[in-house]
């Protein structure tokens, strides 16, 4: 399967290109043909699960690369392979669910655009093998993210709420960087798989504390962990495809991943430990407290996310084989419930217009399918059997309970967030599902009659995925064995059950569940608490004071680019000059006796002097001339005087440059020069002063470097180099020619992309200004 990774990987990208061309054909079905990729990469992958292979396959040649040590590498093994499925099977349901839920929207076609590639970073970033490549992939996920939060960018809370996680994610990215890169350097090798099998001690290394700081800000930043969680509830603001599949498989648990992929190289230290616990264990607290709060039934999906990311940053923390086993499961877990549960929020605010839980009710009349298949999903969400969250909810008070030293203090609060869990749950399914209560009639845009097949499809394969796993959970335990085989690099034995008899564990579970009865039953004072204590955490509103810092930034980044970006070219000009000349003069060798050659300077011949006088009285009459066409000519015979000095020292290409420039700027200037202002004198006496000495003090300099590197050695000219080779590698006689196609073609390719962009810049002007005048 390893060797078909960069094909599968790039039909997602080519997908999302040709998204353009496919749209005019296919219309409202875009999204059926778009979802059977995904469909298939999720086939392959479950075919694979039983011969999952170690090869690494390079999407370019060995002896090719990017950067040194730096490829595209791909691999499949048991970790990527759970992320894999999830991201594909949820993929094939979230495009197929999308597919009926945009039809009135808007430029459709760049939401599958955006979709599919969001898709395929995520699909590259699992399975990537390249630290830098995992990197690009992580950077592309925050930017495909950060177009699909914002599609409904006339919306000024989505542009703000793009923004904002791009930014935060952004920051992460950077920080991942410079911790691939520190990696890399240790390791002498950017291939993950080649720093895992180095057995290199990471945390012995000085620099192990500064590795871990960056991966862990970039994982608290892209898995929405305390302080960075708020921009995770602000990216509800995105249509809700895209919050189910950001929730429930992708961009949020990229950090997860990171953190798992990482755990074999940079774990079992104290630092590790309690870092992830701290983080982990006061967002799976904080992020259930507040979901308690929201009447926005996205909002609380989205808080309830922030707890369950808090959970599994927390377990893999506590480190142990079983903790990390309870993490893959509970992974599973999670994206199995909240990708249902965040469809169907969708089709009740599709089917009623609004998504508060306070006005819905008795929704299972017009959507009974839509009903069944949200109450499994909070059967899973609450951790009660038979769903499969009942066994990874058990598997997490396992692991809790062996965490030695701080049980006492983890443990509560795991059940804390449990209980929250189970309150929430209920609160759902009464307040929306079924509501005895005298709320006011809510009309129905949409029954359940109205509704595709396929837009319901997605919940029910999810909701009853979680009933069949949890029934039979010894299904996925060579799938959990063989992730942790990469995870804690040891054979794991895994026994997943629904019922391990009567025990502490089916204790707590039973407490936690009568405790989140009893807060459901008293939901109204318990939510007015909560209520009043995000009012008091709104005095330190993590969302305002991040844009105020932004705001203030910006206003400060203004103020001193007003500064510097004034806009008069002559100090630019100035300041360049002054800024060589210092570096160079700190730089310079101010031994002038090494100036002069051993044999002397070699005589001057008559004609080239006579042309350096001439040139040199036309500066001086430029200078001093009070009109202006005057100093434009004196300004060409210097110009055609430096083409004469290169043409009679040998250099006819330098010397052709040098009239065709100077005679393509005198035309400019003749055309322009009645349109220019009258000839003014816009400096006093003492700048022209000041101009004069700069000007005799950057010649002087440049002198002084043309006369050093008249000394220097170099060992072998380079131009040998290319004679040598312009025939044999690049097949060209023309020496200029093979350097500009081969050898520097990189080089010419860039510029010739700035002078394209610069033409279709001036032919948008002309064209603007043509149109104008004609109106």
């Amino acid at each position: 399967m390893s060797e078909y990774l960069p094909l599968l990987i790039g039909l997602l990208f080519l997908s999302g290109i040709l998204v353009t061309v496919l749209y005019p054909i296919f219309k409202q079905r875009l999204g059926w043909v778009l979802s059977l990729i995904p469909l298939t990469i999720f086939v392959l992958l479950l075919i694979s699960l039983g011969d999952i292979g170690t090869q690494t396959i390079k999407l370019l040649p060995s002896d090719f690369s990017l950067l040194p040590g730096i490829d595209f590498a791909f691999r499949m093994d048991g970790l990527s392979a759970i992320f894999g499925l999830l991201i594909t099977g949820i993929g094939f349901l979230v495009v197929l669910y999308a597919s009926w839920y945009m039809k009135n929207y808007n430029r459709q076609a760049h939401f599958f655009s955006y979709l599919m590639f969001f898709m395929a970073a995520m699909t590259g970033l699992v399975f990537s093998d390249n630290l830098m490549g995992l990197f690009i992939f992580w950077e592309l996920t925050s930017v495909t993210s950060f177009l699909l939060i914002g599609f409904d960018h006339h919306l000024e809370k989505s542009r703000q709420a793009a923004l904002q996680s791009l930014l935060i994610t952004g920051f992460g990215g950077l920080c991942l960087l410079f911790a691939a890169i520190l990696i890399g350097q240790i390791a002498g090798t950017y291939q993950i798989s080649e720093i895992i099998a180095s057995g290199i001690d990471f945390t012995a290394h000085p620099q192990y504390q500064l590795i871990f700081i960056l991966i862990l800000v970039a994982v608290l930043t892209k898995s929405a962990q305390f302080p960075f969680h708020f921009w995770l509830p602000g990216a509800m603001q995105a249509p809700t495809p895209v919050s189910a599949y950001l929730h429930s498989a992708t961009m949020v648990n990229a950090g997860i991943y990171l953190l798992l992929r990482m755990h074999p190289v940079l774990s079992g230290t104290i630092l590790w430990k309690y870092s992830l616990i701290l983080a982990g264990v006061i967002t799976m607290f904080l992020g259930a407290w507040f979901s308690m709060g929201q009447k926005d039934l996205k909002r609380i999906l989205a808080f309830t996310t922030i707890s369950a990311l808090g959970t599994m940053v927390l377990l893999i923390g506590i480190g142990t084989p079983l903790s990390i086993e309870a993490t893959l499961v509970f992974f599973i877990v999670h994206g199995l419930y909240k990708g249902g549960l965040f469809m169907v929020a969708g089709i009740i605010d599709k089917s009623t217009g609004t998504r508060d839980i306070t006005v819905l009710s008795k929704i299972w009349k017009p959507l009974p399918a839509t009903t069944i298949f949200g109450v499994l999903a909070l059967i899973s969400m609450a951790g009660l059997p038979p769903m499969l969250g009942f066994v990874g909810k058990e598997l997490v008070y396992v692991a809790k309970i062996h965490l030695p030293g701080i049980s006492w203090i983890i443990l509560p609060l795991g059940v804390g967030a449990n209980i929250m869990m189970v309150a929430i749950s209920l609160t759902i399914f009464v307040e929306v599902f079924y509501t005895k209560s005298k709320k006011p009639a809510i009309p129905i845009h949409y029954t359940e009659k109205k509704l595709p097949w396929y837009f319901i499809l997605g919940p029910g394969v999810l909701a009853l995925a979680g009933l069949l796993l949890g029934l039979f959970p010894a299904g996925l335990n060579q799938v959990i064995a063989n992730a942790l085989f990469v995870t804690k690099n040891q054979v794991v034995d895994v026994h997943l059950l629904l019922w391990h008899g009567f025990n502490e564990i089916l204790l707590l579970s039973i407490f936690a569940i009568l405790l989140g009865v009893i807060v459901f039953v008293f939901r109204k004072p318990v939510t007015k608490f909560i209520r009043l204590t995000i009012k008091w955490f709104d005095i330190y509103h993590l969302p305002t004071i991040f844009m105020n810092v932004m705001n203030q930034y910006l206003k400060i980044a203004g103020k001193y680019t007003q500064r510097i970006q004034h806009g008069y070219h002559r100090y630019y000009l100035m300041t360049f000059f002054v800024a060589t000349l210092a570096i160079t003069a700190f730089q310079i060798n101010w031994n002038f006796t090494e100036l002069v050659p051993l044999g002397g300077f070699s005589t001057i011949r008559l004609n080239i002097v006579i042309l350096l006088m001439v040139s040199s009285l036309a500066v001086l009459f430029a200078v001093f001339s009070m009109s202006r066409l005057s100093a434009i000519l004196s300004m060409g015979v210097v110009g055609y005087g430096i083409g004469l000095l290169y043409l009679l020292y040998g250099a006819i290409d330098l010397a052709i440059t040098q009239f065709l420039s100077e005679t393509v700027i005198m035309v400019l200037f003749v055309m322009v020069i009645y349109y220019l202002p009258k000839f003014a004198k816009l400096s006093n006496k003492r700048s022209r002063i000041r101009d004069i000495i700069i000007s005799l003090a950057v010649g002087a300099g440049v002198t002084i470097v043309v006369l050093h590197s008249r000394a220097l050695n170099n060992y072998e000219p380079i131009s040998n180099f290319f004679t040598e080779n312009s025939l044999l590698k690049a097949h060209g006689r023309n020496i200029v020619n093979v350097i500009l196609v081969d050898f520097r073609a990189l080089d010419t390719l860039g510029e010739i992309t700035v002078l394209t962009l610069a033409a279709i810049g001036v032919f948008s002007l002309f064209r603007f200004t043509i149109k104008k005048e004609s109106k």
